[in-house]
């Protein structure tokens, strides 16, 4: 028979990974202390012992555990809602009618008047029902049950009571929501007002973000002249700064510049508008230094160009699949920086680098590490190389670049599969990023497109050693065609799988890809005993919130850990986390694959199982089909 301790044991570990720094039964606080001297849950006056006790930033938290999921909680229904039942019996006997008596004591006794109280019950991992209560001296809220600790952590309970105790959004939220509104706004302008296309729309961002970054230049110079117009000023303006940051080669800069020209040529775009009183790039220049240059300039790892693009898509072609453009989310930009754990020594290389997420990803955590200013300005100058096909979005790359402080990257405006693999290897690349196009091989005459064939040309262009991340769909390690399995085969012969992480079926929003992230090592046949590593991480603690699509809860960044903890320092978890396995170009390179549920079933699932089975049962015979339920005689 389960006991209380199995539920005390499940509860404690997950503090724990929460960071969370618990007591069992006792508080050191001498506040605390006397409180509970007087807490007993029968109502005599004696003490009382809470299973756990802990602060986090200025709450306390307070947990009761029971075994018994039955014994979760007691409510009565009133006029004014729901309520816990708070008679000795019930406080005794429940877990969160427990938890609510010593939050509530406690918070009247002592300067504690912020309480979170917890009600857990179950003794399985995994199962376990975790109901938070935020309790003041005089009040109670029931929030919604949690799986774990996580967002009443030091570093997240703050947010988790400005949003679920009083109903504010969190900060990141807020700034998504305006991202979303500033980009819209920015959408609608640039066709009502500059009559532009939807891919011409983030190139002319890109123009007059380039040209805002010349010190020479002010929007105060925009005055609709018909002689020198709002155009021109605007492109020398930034053909300047392209010189200022001395981007080589001269015709990576002259492609750059060929995407910017028709500013120059466009009148619609110079002249003054009725509407506005001044022209449309005046007020596209106004706009973005006010709105967007500023985020761009704070210098975090977001891809906030590549994020305004990304909504820029949205508005124009729906789920951006028409543009043919799927665009890396940062929290899996920078999870490819760690797997690969990036240094300031390696040279990175991204072949289809769009608007260059994944290398300013890789800076960001290059330059963390660098010790000083000459290792920085290796970085910047030698250590980032990409190749974009798309000339806009390699005009876009190089500017997202460029307002990085990085306008000597290596990027390089070609098609990365005409190139010879042997070439690329003497460049000495250490690590590859890759999101490559999806669902390119439709037949025998486009087989060469595939995920598979790009994955091939990326580890055959790296160093000896190199490691290379890629994120593409589920489908491509399942190897469908013929050539997919010689492609695996090949990659086993040269190289090696070092495993692949099934990833949250959300993380592309509307483009519907299941995708999963592939970890491999260049140049170093995979060994036949090899335990490659399969892990099932689609709960990542990212959600779908509407309207404003995939965002963090609190729990991500725990999740997060727990998976690099497992990836990089072998920590161990159960198989239905993570797999080793030894693999062959035959298998599914995929958690699913490799996982065998070896969970015995709790008493709980034999129950939900003949519940179900005597519904359908029942069903089958209201419907007249009783016979198939009657025994067969021999």
């Amino acid at each position: 028979m389960a006991t209380e301790k199995a539920t005390d044991f499940i509860v404690r570990d997950l503090l724990k990974v929460a960071g969370i720094d618990a007591t069992a039964n006792v508080s050191d606080n001498p506040e605390i202390q006397k409180a509970l001297k007087t807490a007993s849950k029968r109502g005599t006056g004696k003490i009382g012992r809470p299973e756990f006790l802990a602060t986090s930033g200025e709450f306390l938290l307070v947990i009761e555990d029971k075994a018994d999921s039955r014994y979760q909680s007691k409510f009565v229904e009133r006029e004014n809602g729901t309520s816990l039942l708070m008679d000795p019996s019930s406080v005794v006997a429940y877990a969160e009618n427990g938890a609510l008596h010593y939050a509530t004591h406690i918070a009247r006794q002592t300067s504690f008047k912020k309480i979170f109280a917890f009600g857990c019950s179950g003794t399985e991992q995994g199962r376990l029902t975790i109901r938070p209560i935020f309790v003041t001296p005089t009040s109670y809220k029931l929030l919604p049950r949690v799986q774990n600790f996580d967002e009443f952590a030091p570093g997240h309970i703050q947010n988790t009571f400005q949003e679920k105790v009083l109903g504010n959004k969190p900060l990141e939220t807020v700034e998504l929501e305006e991202i979303i509104h500033r980009a819209e706004k920015l959408h609608e302008d640039l066709r009502n007002y500059g009559h532009l296309g939807e891919t011409e729309k983030p190139v002319i961002v890109s123009a007059i973000l380039l040209a805002l970054c010349e010190a020479g230049f002010s929007t105060e110079t925009l005055i609709g002249d018909t002689v020198r117009t709002d155009g021109q000023k605007i492109f020398d303006a930034l053909s300047v700064h392209l010189n200022r940051v001395k981007v080589e080669p001269e015709v990576k800069k002259a492609q750059v510049l060929d995407q910017f020209r028709f500013i120059q040529t466009r009148p619609t775009l110079s002249e003054r508008h009725p509407a506005l009183d001044k022209s449309p790039l005046r007020y596209f220049a106004e706009y973005l230094q006010s709105n967007i240059l500023g985020a761009i300039n704070n210098n975090s790892p977001e891809d906030v160009l590549g994020r305004f693009y990304g909504e820029f898509i949205r508005y124009s072609g729906g789920d951006g699949q028409s543009l043919g453009v799927v665009l890396t989310p940062k929290h899996i930009t920078t999870l490819f920086a760690d797997l690969a754990q990036v240094t300031p020594k390696d040279r990175v290389f991204d072949p289809c680098c769009g608007t260059a997420g994944f290398l300013i990803a890789a800076m960001h955590r290059m330059l963390s590490l660098a010790t000083t200013q000459s290792e920085a300005n290796r970085i910047r100058q030698e250590g980032l190389h990409g190749i974009e096909m798309r000339e806009d979005m390699f005009s876009i790359a190089t500017t997202n670049m460029i307002l990085r402080g990085d306008g000597k990257s290596n990027l390089v405006c070609d098609d990365f599969l005409k190139k010879d693999t042997e070439r690329f290897r003497g460049k000495g690349f250490t690590v590859g990023l890759m999101n490559p196009p999806y669902s390119q091989a439709k037949n025998k005459g486009t087989a060469h497109l595939s995920e598979l064939r790009f994955i091939c040309h990326l580890l055959d262009s790296l160093a000896p050693g190199g490691r290379a991340v890629v994120i593409v769909p589920q489908s491509t390690m399942v190897g469908k065609t013929s050539q997919d399995k010689l492609d695996k085969r090949y990659i086993l012969d040269h190289h090696t799988l070092e495993g692949v992480i099934t990833l949250n079926p959300q993380t592309f929003g509307r483009v519907g890809t299941n995708p999963v992230i592939a970890v491999f090592t260049a140049h170093e046949p995979h060994p036949a005993d090899k335990l490659a590593k399969f892990v099932d991480f689609r709960d990542d603690g990212y959600v779908v919130f509407p309207h404003l699509g995939l965002l963090p809860t609190p729990a991500a960044p725990a999740r997060r850990k727990r998976l690099l903890d497992c990836w990089l320092q072998g920590k161990s978890e159960p198989s239905a986390f993570v797999v080793h396995s030894p693999v062959s170009s035959e298998d599914e390179w995929l958690h699913s694959f490799f996982y065998f549920n070896d969970e015995i079933p709790s008493e709980s699932d034999f129950d939900n199982a003949m519940a179900d089975f005597l519904t359908f049962e029942f069903g089958m015979i209201a419907h007249g089909r009783g016979y198939l339920f009657k025994k067969i005689e021999a």
